[in-house]
């Protein structure tokens, strides 16, 4: 990012903000972050594990989450789910709908008190010390959180008033591509111009740590590559980035690490290269006729491969995949006179674990 934008990118976490110009934390947030924690008490806050300042990150969890239980009536939305977050790091919370990720989430933004377990953000409890973490962490919702009569270069200014340190708000305005429309209001923007803004207003402060709730949703191609070099820069600045998305592709790339959550509870952890590996390995895709005999080529490649056609004159072979895999089965095409066709050696995505783990058919 420029330098325009912030010192070395967003600076460092010796560079956050100590507090607001309101003094109030998340209670200066926009109509929607944080009525259902105004009324919390205030109590003394858990101490950094490390025994620094509070402001700065030490080695420790940025967020954990322990044994996490959230009900709505009878539905068991989040089910003893755990957690950690590295500092440092962009994390990826992936799950179908329902499966219990933005509950999670909210609770961690401190929007929700849990139920049982236990969630620490920064090494504080986010509802009771929301003011301590106020300046410190940034959210962006996915909707609301917004004054829908507001300008956006107003709101964004605004925003940026409640911190002590904030960012350049013309650079952010330059490189969110968001100059356009700082005189129109909110309500007026396009889906994309109010994704752009709401992620303006969740860094304008010099995060420690930010939230991000599907951040490119809705975004053209140009302003999600944006979103993704930002998210990037954060990384490298030493801020901690949890995200939510439903696009895989953007975890795998992204993310350091991944927890794909399924009915309210952890379905897999892991770093997304780790993920794909895990259980299947890598994969041989080829064409052919019809109907080879699948027994004969099974027992011809190295233990542990399996063959099967899922589709006339389409092949998969699985297993462990090396060179001797590919150079048996090219020789036994050769022998029964074959010509593979469109032969390649592929590996499992992202997105072939997430179905996998969760499932294929539609969530309500």
């Amino acid at each position: 990012m420029p330098d325009a934008v912030g010192d070395h990118v967003f600076g460092t976490a010796s560079g956050t903000a100590s507090g607001t110009a309101s003094g109030d934390g998340f209670d200066a947030l926009p109509p929607g972050c944080s009525a259902d924690v105004a009324d919390a008490p205030m109590t003394s806050p858990v101490p950094n594990a490390g025994g620094g300042p509070v402001g700065r990150t030490t080695g420790d969890a940025a967020v954990v989450v322990d044994d996490l239980v959230m009900t709505y009536g009878d539905v068991l939305a989040v089910d003893r789910l755990s957690f950690e977050v590295a500092p440092g790091t962009v994390t990826a919370i992936l799950g179908p709908n329902g499966a219990g990720k933005t509950t999670t989430v909210e609770t961690c933004e401190g929007y929700r008190a849990p139920q049982a377990g236990r969630v620490r953000v920064l090494g504080l409890d986010p509802r009771r010390d929301r003011r301590r973490l106020g300046a410190r962490v940034g959210v962006m919702l996915q909707d609301g959180g917004a004054w829908t009569g507001a300008r956006a270069g107003e709101m964004l200014r605004h925003m940026a008033a409640l911190h002590a340190h904030p960012l350049s708000v013309d650079g952010l305005i330059e490189r969110l591509g968001l100059g356009s429309c700082g005189r129109t209001t909110y309500r007026r923007l396009s889906g994309g111009q109010q994704r752009r803004l709401s992620l303006a207003m969740a860094l304008v402060g010099r995060p420690e740590l930010v939230f991000l709730d599907e951040p490119t949703a809705g975004l053209d191609p140009q302003a999600r590559h944006v979103t993704w070099e930002l998210i990037g820069e954060l990384r490298t600045a030493g801020v901690t980035v949890v995200l939510t998305t439903h696009y895989m592709d953007e975890a795998e790339r992204l993310a350091d690490q991944v927890h794909v959550i399924d009915r309210g509870r952890l379905a897999a952890s892991g770093s997304p290269a780790g993920l794909a590996a895990r259980g299947a390995e890598n994969t041989i895709r080829f064409r052919a006729r019809p109907a080879l005999d699948l027994t004969a080529l099974t027992a011809a490649l190295p233990e542990g491969s399996a063959v099967v056609e899922p589709t006339p004159g389409s092949y998969v072979v699985t297993g462990k995949v090396v060179p001797e895999t590919l150079a048996t089965l090219t020789a036994w095409c050769a022998g029964q006179g074959l010509l593979p066709e469109s032969l390649h050696v592929e590996r499992r995505s992202l997105e072939d674990v997430f179905l996998e783990l969760t499932g294929r058919e539609l969530r309500p």
